[in-house]
């Protein structure tokens, strides 16, 4: 049976004037009907760009190899008219930003119309109306809202009417990049509980980027942690936030802060450094300019995706005590 989503060695690159600049290097990942994968890592790993080549949304400077399949088909080789096609139908995707991604000067109600016009053209307009109001309503906004433009709508209800643009046309896989960003705690809380129900009631399929762990930790079934465009960790998410194996995955478990645990709150957070330059990789592991447990062998050769304990890990030493 295929994956809704399988990412097979996907590689991007951008063309600059220093040159190549590697953005996601040899990505393997699945997503499954019912399921909630999430992607984490710092700015600049590689997870936008790997949320956008889904649907080959990607600039015309990007060089991509590797395979892209949703339902079995590869994004990267079909024609346009299919590609076309499977946007918004098969695939949808929920930006950051909403206030942003929406057009200020259509009202809500023409722009979550617009892909159920082009993909059902034969709909009557009276039955659209009706889809838009049962979508408004489906990620708790009246109907009523429909008629309203987007500046007089709240954060939080605009996104509702990214979720509701994205479910249009009935897709089986969402991307949703970074849908909380812009949120305070308790909208993001409620944003998360409708896309968790939505998963649970639809049957959809969803890759969540996020830089928050806490995000992540609510909704997801799997966890894939980026860093340098590879992915250095990928299991459960009980597995990921409660023992990561890879020396970043645990790095950012514990610049996550824990109420109620004095440890985590005196205990030092955060990752001294920074990520490293696209254009001059280090050699070997990418992590290891970084890590506290580096050793000589970690600059000889990057380190495959091993697995260990039930989950996959990018690490020489995380077999060791």
């Amino acid at each position: 049976m295929d994956h809704l989503l399988e990412l097979r060695g996907l590689t991007v690159a951008y063309r600059t004037e220093e040159g190549r600049l590697p953005a996601v290097r040899g990505v393997d990942l699945c997503v499954d009907a019912g399921e909630v994968v999430g992607i984490a890592g710092e700015s600049g790993c590689g997870k936008s760009t790997l949320a956008s080549t889904v649907l080959r949304l990607q600039p015309k400077d990007a060089l991509v190899a590797g395979e892209v399949l949703v339902s079995g088909r590869d994004v990267l080789t079909m024609g346009w008219g299919d590609l076309r096609a499977l946007r918004w139908a098969e695939a949808a995707i929920v930006f950051q930003g909403a206030l942003h991604s929406l057009n200020p000067v259509r009202r809500v109600e023409t722009q979550i119309a617009e892909p159920i016009r082009l993909h059902e053209p034969d709909l009557p307009v009276a039955d659209v109306g009706a889809r838009v109001g049962e979508l408004l309503e489906q990620v708790g906004l009246p109907a009523a809202r429909s008629r309203v433009y987007p500046h007089q709508l709240s954060g939080g209800q605009r996104q509702r009417v990214m979720i509701a643009m994205a479910l249009a046309c009935r897709p089986q896989l969402i991307i949703a990049d970074e849908p909380t960003t812009a949120l305070d705690v308790m909208v993001q809380a409620q944003i998360l509980d409708l896309i968790s129900g939505l998963v649970r009631d639809l049957g959809v399929g969803l890759m969540i980027i996020s830089h928050d762990l806490s995000v992540l930790a609510d909704v997801c079934d799997r966890v894939a942690v980026m860093y340098a465009g590879r992915v250095v960790e990928c299991g459960s998410a009980d597995q990921v936030f409660s023992s990561p194996a890879h020396p970043y995955a645990q790095a950012l478990s514990r610049a996550f802060p824990r109420v109620g645990d004095a440890a985590a709150r005196y205990a030092p957070a955060g990752l001294a450094g920074d990520p490293p330059d696209p254009h001059d990789l280090p050699p070997g592991c990418s992590f290891a300019p970084r890590c506290a447990r580096m050793i000589d062998a970690c600059t000889e050769a990057e380190p495959p995706l091993l697995q260990v304990g039930g989950r996959q890990a990018a690490c020489i030493r995380v077999g060791e005590a």
